[in-house]
C-alpha cells in the first residue's frame, strides 16, 4: 500500500489553494463543501472562485508565489496553477513547514492526493490511484454510484444518533458488530431509506430491547482454484463478517485479503508429510471458537466437499451442537481446466469424467485400476504430482494406452499458471523438466488434444 488513506475534518480549517484558474475553483468546491475556510494565493482570481472564496469566509491575497509567505497557518496547501516551477516551489515551501500539500496531476510534489469521491454524508467514500491513473479512479467511481444507493447517507445518520444507546446496551465491541451487520440486513434500512423514520425507531428499540449474546457459527467456505474473481458472492459476505478465519495453503494471498481486515487469521496448511495443524486439531478449533461465541470462517481451497475433508469438519461440529454452513466453491477441477482450455467433457471425446485423489497411501495407489481404464472418460486427479510415475505406470500396465494424452496444471486460475501436455509414456518426466510445483492438478484423457484449439489463458 503505497499511500495510506484518512479522511481529514476541515470545519472552519484554514486552507489555501495556490492558483486562481479552473482547476483552483474545482477543488475549492470540494474543500468549502468540508467546511474549510478558503485563501487564495493568485495574482488574478476567477469570478467563481471569489465568490466561493468570500462565501466561507477566507481571504484572497493578491500576489505572485511568496517563500516567505506564512504557509504553516495552514491545515492544507493545494498548488494548482498552470506552473509546474510555481507548483513545485509551494510543494518545497510546504515541505520544509511539514505542511500538508497537493499540486494538482503532479503526483512526485504531493504529500496527500484528493481522491475520486462518492458523497452520501455523513457517507464518504474515495476511491484513489496514487496519482497513477485518476481517470481510472473516476470510472470506479461511476461504477459505485450505481451501486449504492443515496440512503446510505440517512442510514449512516440514523446508526450515528443510536450509536451511544447501542454501546450502552451492548459492551461488548465485537457483538456490537454483530448486531449492526443484522440491523443492515434487516427491514429496517428499507424503513430509513423511504424516510419512515418513526417505524425504523420502533423496530430499532425492538432490536434493542430483544438482542441476546449471539451463538458461535462455523462457515464452511470453498475459496475456488485462486482466482479472487471465482469466489461466490455468498462465500466474500461471509469471509466479510467472520471473526476468525481459518485457512489452508492452498487459499491464495489476495483472496485472504478479502477477509475482514480485524479478523483473526489462523494458519492451519498442510502439505505433504507437513501439517502445520492434523486434522483432528483444525477440527477442535473450529469447535473451540464456535464455542467462544466467534462466527469461524473455515476458508478451503477449491470446493469443500471435493478432496477437502469438510465432511469431516462439519460431522465433529454437528457432534458438538455447532450451527454451521457450507459454501460451495469452484473446484480445482472444474477451474483449472477451465482455464487451461481443456474441457472435462465432449461429445466427441469423453463421455463421463471421474475425479480421484492422487495421494498414495504408505507408498503404494489405491485406485482402482481396471475401471479407470476406459477410452470415452477423463480422468481428473487431484494431488497426484508425488505418485504421478507410479499413477502412469499402473494405468499402461492396467490395459491403458502410453499415448493416452496428459496434461498438468500448475498453480491454475492465478497468474502463475503453468500446463505441460505430454502423454501417459513421458508425462513425468516433464515434470523436473518444466519445474512442475504443487498444487497441480492432472487430466488424463483425449481432451487433452483439445488444449491447442481452446486455449485462452
Amino acid at each position: 500500500m503505497e499511500i495510506f488513506p484518512i479522511s481529514l475534518k476541515l470545519q472552519q480549517q484554514p486552507c489555501l489553494i495556490v492558483g486562481g484558474g479552473h482547476i483552483a475553483y474545482r477543488k475549492a468546491l470540494l474543500l468549502t463543501q468540508a467546511g474549510a475556510v478558503l485563501d487564495v494565493l493568485s495574482p488574478e482570481i476567477d469570478a467563481q472562485l471569489l465568490a466561493l472564496l468570500q462565501q466561507s469566509g477566507g481571504h484572497y491575497h493578491q500576489a505572485k508565489f511568496q517563500p516567505d509567505f506564512p504557509w504553516s497557518d495552514y491545515r492544507l496547501v493545494i498548488a494548482a496553477t498552470d506552473d509546474a516551477e510555481v507548483n513545485r516551489q509551494v510543494f518545497d515551501a510546504c515541505e520544509a513547514l511539514k505542511v500538508l500539500v497537493n499540486s494538482v496531476d503532479d503526483p512526485p510534489n504531493c504529500r496527500f492526493m484528493v481522491p475520486a469521491i462518492i458523497d452520501r454524508s455523513p457517507l464518504v467514500i474515495s476511491i484513489a490511484s496514487n496519482g497513477t491513473s485518476p481517470v481510472l479512479s473516476r470510472q470506479i467511481r461511476t461504477q459505485l454510484e450505481t451501486s449504492i444507493p443515496h440512503g446510505m447517507g440517512k442510514l449512516a445518520k440514523f446508526s450515528g444518533e443510536w450509536r451511544p444507546a447501542v454501546k450502552a446496551k451492548i459492551g461488548n465491541p465485537d457483538e456490537r458488530r454483530i448486531f449492526w451487520e443484522n440491523l443492515y440486513a434487516s427491514p429496517l434500512r428499507e424503513q430509513v431509506f423511504n424516510d419512515n423514520l418513526a417505524e425504523a425507531e420502533r423496530m430499532m428499540q425492538q432490536a434493542l430491547d430483544e438482542w441476546q449474546t449471539p451463538k458461535g457459527e462455523v462457515y464452511l467456505v470453498g475459496a475456488g482454484p485462486g482466482d479472487p474473481e471465482l469466489l461466490t458472492l455468498k462465500a466474500l459476505r461471509l469471509m466479510q463478517q467472520a471473526d476468525v478465519v481459518i485457512y489452508d495453503r492452498l487459499v491464495s494471498a489476495p483472496i485472504l485479503n478479502l477477509c475482514r481486515r480485524d479478523a483473526e487469521k489462523v494458519y492451519v496448511g498442510k502439505a505433504r508429510s507437513n501439517h502445520a495443524v492434523p486434522q483432528e486439531g483444525i477440527n477442535a478449533l473450529l469447535v473451540e471458537y464456535a464455542q467462544q461465541g466467534k462466527r469461524v470462517c473455515r476458508l478451503k481451497g477449491g470446493d469443500p466437499f471435493i478432496f477437502g475433508r469438510g465432511g469431516e469438519e462439519i460431522q465433529e461440529l454437528f457432534a458438538a451442537g455447532v450451527p454451521f454452513q457450507v459454501v460451495p466453491g469452484v473446484t480445482a477441477a472444474s477451474g483449472c481446466s477451465a482455464y487451461a482450455g481443456i474441457p472435462l467433457t465432449h461429445r466427441d471425446y469423453a463421455q463421463s469424467v471421474r475425479f480421484l485423489t492422487g495421494h498414495l497411501k504408505e507408498g503404494s495407489p489405491e485406485l482402482p485400476w481396471s475401471e479407470l481404464v476406459y477410452e470415452n472418460q477423463t480422468l481428473v486427479l487431484y494431488m497426484g504430482l508425488v505418485g504421478l510415475e507410479k499413477i502412469c505406470r499402473e494405468l499402461i500396465a492396467h490395459g491403458q494406452r502410453p499415448d493416452m494424452p496428459v496434461a498438468l496444471i500448475s498453480k491454475g486460475t492465478t497468474p502463475e499458471q503453468k500446463v505441460v501436455v505430454g502423454t501417459l509414456a513421458d508425462i513425468a518426466d516433464k515434470v523436473s523438466e518444466h519445474h512442475i510445483q504443487a498444487p497441480t492438478l492432472t487430466i488424463i484423457g483425449e481432451v487433452v488434444r483439445l488444449r491447442d484449439q481452446l486455449k485462452w489463458q
